[in-house]
């Protein structure tokens, strides 16, 4: 990767920025086929039989859309706008997440600037490898965001396909997790990369400094027990992470009007029955061969696995927890599983920790848009994923103020459940509150 680095920055972002509507355009095609209801408006779709035909030069990315303006009043006016706005926005950040991570070195330089290094020097290849999953993950999101705003739901085209290649990816690279400057350390890390290019004469060797991923137990060393083969606690960690997400992809509704136990039984039986049958039973089986085999053979493989599973099941598990708190204190459905889903995607390419970051951020603007929408149209059910995504976005772009804030909060080990469980109870007794109020406000209405 390295010699990319030679390019110049101007040519490097001018292709970019031309992948990037190429990737827009393929978004809009995910956003019509994987919607609820599929529709027309496709340029790679058939249109209405009154229209003239579709040529390939509709297809071509925002000029296409130019063109398909003559079809306004079968799909109304401005229907172009939006799909071609995807495009050219989906370009720019791209080709401005290019500028900032790999030639600026934004998520690694920023940490160095607290941690000074002599002869900083870092491969071309790791901030590649982040911006990659980085790009993936930007893809992903802006599909389920518009879906959910369309028809309020995330579909699991979306959050399955990202689910499986974000492990596949962090797996054959660790280093495309978020990265996290260590040091100085006098042993290198299982997985990371040297940042002391040229010897520091005024210290010894024990004040090298090292990038490594942000893994499931920074800012802490790897432990011996999360450790592979044949360390069997590590191998049994990463099956129950995985078969936790296989078990939130199944359809399950609580009936309890016959009591708790009568209610688990049958959701028992409908997780064992489609478990037990394609599409999942290829799912686990085909996702738990993959894991043997790399704690067999161990090393950044092995970490870079088991970081995303731990931030799959992390980062779900906080999400499923307030919408259970949310849906009681509330006597209705708080929060669409699809966000659940929606937030393990997340967490398998961001780690879980910068996904607990993300879910204490996307409240402030869902708090403000729910508010809006309340006081004018007197309803409070807004797609929450599209929160979800833009606080993953700003995570992404400002990890290292954030990290260096929250570097020491992680360091402090169970403080961190302790606080989320005190904030679980203070959210029921919050919900609960405004449940009341909202009552008393719009009973009439």
């Amino acid at each position: 990767m390295d010699w990319l680095l030679g390019i110049k920055i101007e040519l490097r972002l001018a292709v970019i920025f031309g992948l990037g509507i190429c990737c827009g355009a393929a978004a809009n095609l995910a956003i019509n086929r994987w919607a609820w209801r599929s529709h027309t408006v496709s340029p790679w779709s058939a249109g209405p039989a009154e229209t003239a035909a579709r040529t390939w030069f509709d297809c071509l990315p925002v000029l296409g859309w130019l063109r398909l303006r003559r079809e306004a009043g079968f799909h109304g006016v401005g229907f172009w706008i939006r799909p071609m706005c995807i495009e050219l926005f989906f370009a720019a950040a791209l080709a401005g997440l290019y500028w900032w991570e790999v030639d600026q070195l934004g998520l690694i330089a920023g940490q160095v600037s607290l941690k000074p290094v002599p002869g900083l020097l870092v491969p071309g290849w790791v901030p590649h490898a982040t911006f990659l999953s980085h790009t993936l993950l930007l893809w992903l999101m802006v599909v389920a965001s518009f879906i959910d705003i369309d028809e309020k739901i995330i579909p699991d085209e979306v959050t399955v396909l990202g689910t499986l290649v974000g492990l596949s990816l962090v797996t054959l690279v660790p280093m495309s997790l978020l990265p996290n400057v260590s040091g100085p350390l006098a042993d290198p890390p299982q997985v990371g990369v040297l940042l002391n290019a040229v010897p520091n004469p005024l210290g010894p060797p024990a004040g090298r400094m090292f990038v490594e991923p942000t893994t499931a137990v920074a800012p802490h060393s790897w432990p011996p027990i999360l450790a592979a083969r044949p360390n069997g606690w590590s191998l049994a960690v990463g099956l129950a992470t995985y078969w936790l997400w296989c078990f939130a992809l199944v359809p399950r509704i609580w009936r309890g009007r016959r009591g708790a136990m009568v209610a688990l039984g049958l959701i028992t039986r409908r997780v064992t029955r489609e478990l037990a049958r394609p599409p999942l039973l290829i799912i686990a089986v085909g996702g738990s061969i993959p894991i043997l085999c790399v704690w067999l053979v161990g090393g950044g493989p092995w970490i870079g696995m088991l970081t995303a599973l731990i931030g799959l099941a992390g980062s779900g598990g906080v999400v499923w927890a307030v919408r259970i708190v949310g849906s009681g204190a509330l006597g209705r459905e708080a929060m669409g599983f699809g966000d659940v889903t929606l937030m393990m995607m997340i967490g398998t390419i961001l780690g879980w920790q910068a996904c607990l970051i993300v879910f204490f951020l996307a409240p402030l603007a869902g708090i403000l848009v729910g508010l809006l929408q309340l006081a004018l149209r007197k309803d409070d059910v807004i797609p929450y994923g599209p929160f979800l995504c833009l606080a993953a976005l700003a995570v992404i772009v400002l990890w290292v103020p954030i990290w260096s804030w929250a570097e020491p909060i992680f360091e402090m080990g169970w403080v961190v459940p302790i606080a989320l469980g005190v904030c679980l109870l203070l959210l029921a007794l919050l919900l609960g509150i405004w449940a009341r109020i909202k009552k008393r406000l719009f009973i009439q209405q």
